[in-house]
């Protein structure tokens, strides 16, 4: 394909790139004439030095930078939403572009901590690719629609919610919070709880927008999923793509500037997880894939115990355990209840491939397994008899559910256990916050 300036989306690229390589040489100038330590405030100052005033102009020349990448992103998303490569390039090079002037503040007020340095140095060598990219790959495939039509507002902005799963983000967010006030074993703070949650929301938001982009055609087929945003063309294949990318992107960089390095790699782990062991691999691969898949939503606790503590210890393991013998039990009630979707999808989920029995079977024994699980928390004088008699009492209640399943079958047994295993563990981690608080 021949590289064309035709297209005004390609020469506004272009006058960004120039933008950009005047901002890259003016923030070197800067560092090499030691122009930052006569302008130490952000975003403005008034210099002790001329030099200082070097610093003000490079601040001066990203904010102009900055809004020739916000036309640059509003143009894309406006003209460029069915482009698979050209709209998700261009989320992920904005997200960079304004994550990397995020971590440069950060860096001055947290007095350069490592993790932001190694950051902030990845990000300029990842955004110069990106841009680069975006250069050529804008001037090659980039169309021109001066006249793009009026699409509705209030509609794409239900799908974008619903492209996140927002009630399974509710979930994690509930369990993250846990693991916050667990480490903390006291309330956490308004700021550490909603940086936290903020960058848990984005990270569990993406990862669920990447699972729909991969699923896409699955969902078609199945009753469950067949009116989703992408699924049911709603939304393009690039603008779902792009959405998930730049969630999960934006995720890293609110934990690691405004929480800890540990939080914001657990996170990013969780995606990774999530969307390529689980969604591009294990999913249709084999019959194990919920059991070794559930690993992804055992993270989000262990990310909220790490943002209280930075480190990680036998507790948040018990806890990403806890959730990691609950989401067998729980997605196989849900899959005997859509077993001819998943048949009609081709996904080999346990009652599929060996049948609604040994499922009603399977889950009575992972039920038995994660009670046993929960109850490691005061074993190990981990958590007190608050904590031990309410997991004693919850955990006789879903055991009772899963016996019903295995012994009287049929989906409104199954369904109920589905349901209340939801219900069980916002409850169960509602006690384990109750009883590290508890004085």
């Amino acid at each position: 394909m021949k590289y064309s300036l035709k297209s005004p989306f390609a020469r506004l690229v272009l006058a960004l790139f120039f933008v950009v390589f005047a901002l890259t040489i003016m923030g070197r100038v800067v560092v090499v004439t030691g122009a930052w330590a006569y302008c130490d405030a952000f975003p403005f100052c008034i210099p002790s030095h001329p030099l200082g005033w070097l610093k003000q102009a490079h601040i001066l020349l990203a904010g102009i930078a900055s809004i020739f990448m916000f036309f640059v992103l509003r143009k894309a998303w406006r003209e460029q939403r069915d482009q698979n490569v050209l709209l998700p390039l261009t989320t992920i090079l904005g997200v960079m572009f304004f994550g990397q002037a995020l971590v440069g503040a950060m860096q001055v007020t947290q007095s350069y901590p490592m993790h932001l340095v190694f950051l902030h140095t990845l990000t300029t060598i990842a955004l110069w690719v990106s841009l680069v990219l975006l250069v050529y790959i804008s001037g090659v495939l980039a169309v021109d629609r001066p006249n793009v039509p009026n699409l509705d507002k209030k509609q794409r902005a239900k799908d974008f919610i619903a492209l996140s799963k927002p009630l399974i983000v509710g979930l994690l967010l509930i369990t993250t919070y846990g693991g916050l006030v667990i480490g903390g074993k006291a309330w956490p703070s308004f700021s550490l709880t909603m940086w936290t949650l903020i960058g848990g929301a984005l990270a569990a938001g993406g990862s669920s927008a990447l699972n729909q982009y991969i699923d896409r055609e699955l969902d078609r087929h199945m009753q469950r999923t067949a009116k989703r945003p992408l699924a049911d063309g709603r939304l393009t294949n690039a603008e779902g793509l792009a959405f998930g990318l730049g969630l999960s992107l934006m995720s890293y960089y609110v934990l690691a500037c405004f929480v800890n390095g540990l939080a914001a790699l657990l996170s990013l782990a969780g995606i990774i997880y999530y969307v390529i062991l689980y969604s591009l691999w294990l999913k249709k691969a084999t019959v194990q894939n919920i059991v070794i898949g559930g690993g992804a939503g055992a993270i989000p606790p262990m990310v909220g115990y790490a943002a209280a503590t930075g480190h990680l210890d036998w507790t948040a393991w018990i806890l990403f355990a806890i959730i990691f013998m609950w989401t067998p039990p729980h997605f196989w009630a849900l899959a005997i209840v859509r077993m001819k979707d998943y048949e009609r999808a081709g996904v080999p989920m346990l009652p599929v491939v060996r049948g609604e029995l040994e499922t009603r079977k399977q889950i009575f024994i992972y039920t038995i397994e994660l009670i046993a699980v929960t109850l490691l928390l005061p074993i190990l004088q981990l958590a007190g008899v608050l904590y031990l008699v309410s997991s004693i009492v919850l955990g006789g209640a879903l055991i009772y559910a899963a016996w019903a399943v295995w012994k009287q079958g049929g989906n409104k047994v199954a369904w109920r256990m589905y349901k209340w295993s939801s219900t069980y563990l916002v409850l169960i981690f509602l006690a384990i916050m109750i009883d590290a608080v508890w004085k």
